[in-house]
């Protein structure tokens, strides 16, 4: 091997030694798709009332009255004009049915629904939601559900007992709700395009703009605030916006997160956030058990005696305090290092969450803390 193929092996290791290690630092980021979200593009929430038909004595009573006007109304739309006071059925429950349109979603796409007794129905098991225009916020339907319910559970009951699993009064039609109308967009004539922050930061609005312009030819982002960053569209994506956004969603950028230490009483959980810091400060924590016994002794008198019975109290009272030591924690100290501190005290959950309290307290603890 030559001098002059030796230096091209030894430069193009280097340089694929440096490839593999921005692979690793971009794998590590998120992507801005994951931690933003496109002002004007989300779901839009659709909702209707349905009945349901085919169920085996599990719907709704005859107490419920919208139900039978509801049936009564149906079969007159069909030609059959009946007396609602004449229906008696179990075999029809009225529900509201529910459903997310996504964003740009096309007329005759399917989406699934779901379905929630509004009576007093048993089970929907097994039953068949008839036809049901979906409306939304405006009033406008966008789309009609129909099909069989599922509900991924099951009620059965006796003289004496029931069993039951799951929520057998809420199920399922999965693509039940076929798209009628669309919601019109002009997207791809955009000139500008807001990404709006997850969690709304200064800093990672900050990298997200210096991550989009880094990877373009000119700068087109800018921060707005710590919510919304802005991207002007240029020139040669006039109208192929949705191909810039392929490239801006798939860029990685680090997230700042603030210092936090969410503890919930309820269950003993502590979350401690990777930026938590601690000023210097000393921490003892020991337990102090306090036990009570009462007992009372009787003293009887000897048969004929004359004498009267004599009860005395005899209280035992047994004091325990745990030894502890005492734990100095210098100023900037790392969340590892206070972990380590605190498991080397032998502390519980429920006793880290009143160490943290504390902390604040004192005004050692450099993070938000947070009781759920």
């Amino acid at each position: 091997m030559t001098k002059t193929h030796d230096i091209f092996r030894k430069t193009w290791l280097t340089i694929l030694g440096i490839s593999v290690l921005a692979l690793f630092g971009h794998a590590e980021a998120a992507r801005i798709k994951d931690i933003v979200d496109i002002q004007g593009v989300r779901q839009n929430q659709l909702v209707g009332y349905g009945l349901v038909v085919g169920l085996n004595g599990t719907g709704d009573g005859n107490k419920t009255k919208f139900t039978v006007q509801s049936l009564a109304s149906m079969l007159e739309k069909m030609g059959l004009t009946i007396d609602p006071e004449a229906i008696k059925v179990e075999n029809v429950a009225a529900v509201m049915v529910t459903a997310e349109m996504p964003p740009f979603a096309r007329t005759g796409s399917q989406i699934d629904v779901s379905v929630s007794s509004i009576g007093d129905a048993e089970d929907l098991q097994g039953g068949t939601l008839l036809f049901t225009p979906l409306k939304a916020a405006n009033g406008q339907v966008y789309a009609v559900a129909q099909g069989p319910v599922s509900t991924g559970g099951f009620s059965a009951k006796g003289a004496g007992a029931n069993v039951q699993k799951n929520f057998p009064t809420v199920g399922r039609v999965a693509d039940g709700a076929t798209i009628e109308k669309e919601i019109q967009s002009n997207f791809n004539q955009k000139d500008n395009i807001s990404l709006i922050l997850h969690n709304p930061d200064f800093t990672t609005a900050t990298r997200i703009a210096d991550s989009i312009n880094s990877s373009m030819t000119e700068s087109l982002a800018r921060v707005s605030d710590s919510g919304m960053v802005q991207v002007r569209v240029p020139g040669k994506y006039s109208d192929n916006v949705s191909g810039l956004m392929t490239l801006i969603e798939n860029l990685g950028v680090t997230p700042d997160v603030t210092s936090k230490v969410v503890v919930n009483e309820r269950t003993g959980t502590v979350v401690i956030g990777e930026n938590v810091r601690v000023s210097t400060v000393a921490i003892a924590h020991g337990n102090l058990s306090i036990q009570i016994k009462e007992d009372e002794n009787v003293s009887q008198p000897m048969p004929f005696s004359q004498g009267q019975t004599v009860v005395t109290p005899d209280t035992d009272v047994v004091v325990k305090e745990e030894k502890s030591a005492i734990y100095l924690m210098e100023s900037g100290t790392t969340i590892g290092e206070v972990v380590r501190a605190l498991n080397a005290l032998g502390v519980t959950p429920r006793d880290l969450i009143s160490i943290f309290q504390a902390l604040q307290v004192a005004g050692a603890l450099q993070a938000q803390l947070e009781i759920m």
